[in-house]
């Protein structure tokens, strides 16, 4: 009872204090759901918490949580996937794809920037940082605009409408795109000493930019605008007479300079310990090591991170790793495809369609199907899993049936499918992980893609996924982007001199001459170092070469097998390599596997890149809102 009893009168006595708050107080009470700007940078914990969301908001063409899809668009992969497949049936891209007018972000960082500079609590030294944070993603966001739209109205303020009823002062107009490199420039120059450098070991900060990432931006943007200014050239229709598209050749030495002066700062280690991830003797195997390590990873420069548990983690394992014996049974919808495959030279530096024919047309036979891939680039095996190969230490079953003595193929439309073979009943008669034709998910092509596949226990399964981080920017694209820049200055020596870095750790060992080194050197060391990481259509694009990559017209086997390392090179249409085995009992071959190259059934279009999908659309509403906005060249 008397237990009973100060219940009673707690309850009456909270009761009570609670009825002290006047009506008239009452709806003047701080909803505390609310922070007040003010709040939110009362200290640099608080005000960083407001940056890591707009960090994550950074845009990326392909990264690990989205959109990777984008992999197979261009002829490099197979999408092994009914729902995106549409990528081969297709012939034309949209002029809106991978267009993107995000002001609302903008503003954001805007917002973030002016809230950080009124803060009268922050430490200097935290507010020194987080301004040049703030600042570096907002030029990096501007350059990723940059390389969609060109030239776009350079915003650096938050804007408010007044409700006058006249909007004309928020109506800016287009930037020239020369003076969009040159912020983007100006920008991570200027706020460089206000970052860290990035400390000999451990890797918590390389998700935060630092000096080398801001210098890194610098190179490859000056890259960039020196590319167009030099290139453009060739395609003077791809212009607008106000500059807002197109930049006068006459810059191109200054930011080929810039470039390398940039890049050069990485490498002789101005900004911090950098070099080229070598943690692993087998060759192929650290390559895709180098995409998988969090554990001061030398070569990560600025990444996109994810962790496990919490609620940063991405499926892209669950998407695209070897279908059988995986956590979930699905995967493999990126199949690179036999274009890539047979860019990688082999290791006296050459180029040579893989031997799949003898010269009078009958197949070559070989003893396994590893031997086929043999003697080639190391990075092939780092990034490609190929027939024979195998994954999470399980052997990756890809063949597409058997041959007989007569030619008669036996196979199967299933998966591991069960048949009978002359004197031999039920007997698989196709791989596991494929291919079958239309059959999704798996190795139509006759490859899976393993850069950033992760081996980890449970990062195949959606209970755990995983948590490698996307590579924004590595130390082997900067040797690249000094090699490129030097080879434009008529430095070919230095420019040797930094694609044999990269070359070596790939097991190619003879080194290039600066007499070797060509333009077509230099996009082809891009194509196969950079696969897969969001470079390829930019780079297309700042060359003004993607229209003749990609020209409409269908690439036929003959095609497919000559001039491999040329840039010009059409890559239209994804082709697959089947292995077969073959069943003639008695005899030698018997056992032995050949392969023939085949293009899909559901490969029917073409790609074709137009004059006007050099820069992407900007939408009628935005140009009926703001007639400052000049419309897009040749759409």
């Amino acid at each position: 009872m008397k237990t009973k009893i100060i219940s009673i009168l707690t309850i009456a006595a909270l009761m009570g204090a609670s009825g002290c708050i006047k009506d008239a107080d009452f709806l003047d009470q701080k909803p505390p759901s609310i922070i007040t700007p003010e709040e939110a940078f009362r200290t640099s914990a608080d005000a960083l918490s407001v940056l890591a969301n707009l960090y994550t908001r950074q845009l990326d063409f392909s990264p690990l949580d989205e959109t990777w899809e984008n992999f197979a668009g261009f002829g490099e992969a197979y999408p092994s996937n009914n729902g995106t497949d549409w990528m081969v049936r297709d012939s034309d891209w949209g002029y809106g794809t991978w267009g993107n007018w995000d002001y609302g972000y903008i503003r954001e960082m805007n917002l973030f920037l002016e809230r950080c500079e009124a803060s009268k609590t922050l430490l200097a030294g935290d507010k020194a940082r987080l301004l040049a944070e703030g600042r570096f993603l907002r030029a990096n966001f501007y350059f990723e605009l940059t390389k969609r739209m060109g030239g776009v109205p350079l915003i650096l303020e938050s804007m408010r409408y007044d409700f006058s009823g006249d909007p004309t002062y928020l109506q800016h107009p287009r930037a020239k795109e020369s003076e969009m490199y040159d912020f983007v420039i100006s920008e991570m120059e200027a706020i460089r000493e206000d970052l860290p450098v990035r400390p000999a070991s451990g890797t918590a900060i390389v998700g935060r930019v630092t000096k080398g990432a801001a210098t890194a931006v610098v190179a490859r943007a000056a890259l960039y605008a020196g590319s167009i200014a030099k290139y453009g050239v060739n395609t003077p229709q791809v212009s607008l007479p106000g500059g807002e598209v197109g930049i006068p050749a006459n810059l191109a030495n200054g930011y080929y300079t810039k470039a390398l002066a940039a890049a050069e700062m990485i490498i002789n280690g101005e900004v911090g310990p950098y070099s080229l991830y070598k943690k692993n003797a087998n060759l192929a195997e650290n390559f895709a090591a180098l995409f998988l390590d969090k554990n001061n990873n030398p070569e990560a420069i600025w990444v996109e991170d994810y962790k496990l548990r919490s609620g940063r983690v991405h499926g892209f394992t669950i998407a695209n790793q070897p279908r059988f014996g995986s956590e979930e049974e699905e995967g493999g919808r990126i199949n690179p495809s036999i274009n890539f495959v047979e860019a990688f030279e082999r290791l006296d530096n050459s180029f040579a369609p893989l031997p799949v024919n003898a010269a009078d047309g009958t197949p070559i036979l070989y003893t396994n199907p590893q031997q086929l891939f043999e003697g080639r680039d190391a990075r092939l095996h780092g990034t490609v899993i190929t027939p024979g190969s195998a994954f999470k230490g399980r052997p990756v079953d890809i063949w597409a049936g058997y041959r007989l003595a007569d030619g008669t193929i036996i196979s199967s439309d299933a998966r591991g499918g069960i048949k009978d073979l002359p004197g031999k009943p039920g007997v698989q008669v196709v791989g596991q992980d494929g291919p079958i034709d239309r059959l999704e998910h798996v190795a139509q092509s006759g490859f899976y893609i393993r850069k950033y596949l992760d081996p980890t226990a449970g990062a195949g399964s959606r209970g755990t996924q995983s948590e490698v981080a996307y590579m924004r920017y590595r130390y082997a694209e900067v040797l690249l982007n000094a090699a490129e820049a030097a080879f434009e200055l008529s430095q070919p020596d230095v420019a040797a001199g930094y694609l044999n870095q990269v070359r070596v750790r790939a097991g190619l060992v003879t080194p290039l001459t600066g007499g070797d080194v060509t333009f077509d050197r230099i996009v082809h060391e891009r194509r196969v170092e950079l696969a897969f990481e969001g470079h390829l259509l930019f780079d297309m694009k700042r060359w003004r070469i993607a229209h003749i990559k990609w020209d409409g017209n269908p690439l036929s086997q003959a095609e497919l097998t000559t001039n491999l390392g040329s840039a010009t090179r059409r890559n239209t249409q994804p082709w697959a390599l089947w292995p077969y085995k073959i069943y003639e009992p008695g005899s030698p071959n018997d056992g032995k596997w050949y392969f023939q190259r085949k293009l899909l059934s559901s490969v029917t279009g073409a790609r074709r890149f137009r004059l006007g999908n050099y820069y992407s659309f900007i939408g009628d509403d935005i140009r009926a809102n703001n007639p400052k906005i000049v419309r897009q060249p040749n759409q």
